[in-house]
């Protein structure tokens, strides 16, 4: 994975971006994942309103898309009125047909680097609460539990209960 690129997607990465969410969805689908995502529920106008209002992020390797992530600097339909101190990570992916054990794990900490860059302290997410091998995931890379969200609007779909989870960052030097 030395030659993991991050950069922030463009319109010519919609149609990518669609495909590796909706493998990731499929790939939950096989393992019994059956409440989190669905193939075909986020289309490119999602991607495009997010690369509008927040941040798309993707990750390049071997010439290819290895995974990707959105980055809000808000989030009040789950976290409330909140100061500007924290960036918010959602639908962070990878292209497990392609990719190294470890790379979302990767991408993950590409996310908070760019949360920290832009002078904030905090990195946030929510996973769904009955997602316990995800939930896990996360505070095992250093995320804790601060609360639950019961009814979160999701984007075409009926509302769901998440788990909150945030990160401190550390401050360089």
């Amino acid at each position: 994975m030395n030659d993991l690129c991050v950069r922030p997607a463009a319109e010519a990465d919609l149609t990518a971006l669609v495909r590796l969410r909706d493998d990731a969805a499929r790939w939950m689908l096989a393992r019994g994942i059956t409440g989190q995502w669905k193939p075909g529920e986020l289309g490119e106008d999602h991607f495009r309103h997010v690369m509008t209002h927040g941040e798309v992020w993707v990750a390049e390797t071997g010439g290819h898309i290895a995974g990707a992530w959105e980055l809000w600097w808000e989030d009040e339909a789950a976290w409330g009125p909140q100061p500007p101190v924290a960036g918010y990570v959602h639908r962070l992916m990878v292209d497990r047909g392609t990719t190294a054990r470890g790379t979302g794990l990767l991408l993950l900490r590409a996310a908070e680097r760019r949360v920290a860059a832009a002078g904030r302290t905090r990195v946030r997410l929510d996973c769904l609460a009955g997602n316990t091998q995800l939930n896990a995931y996360y505070q095992d890379a250093g995320y804790r539990v601060v609360g639950h969200k019961a009814g979160k609007p999701q984007p075409g779909g009926e509302p769901k209960s998440f788990t909150l989870l945030e990160k401190a960052l550390q401050q360089a030097e």
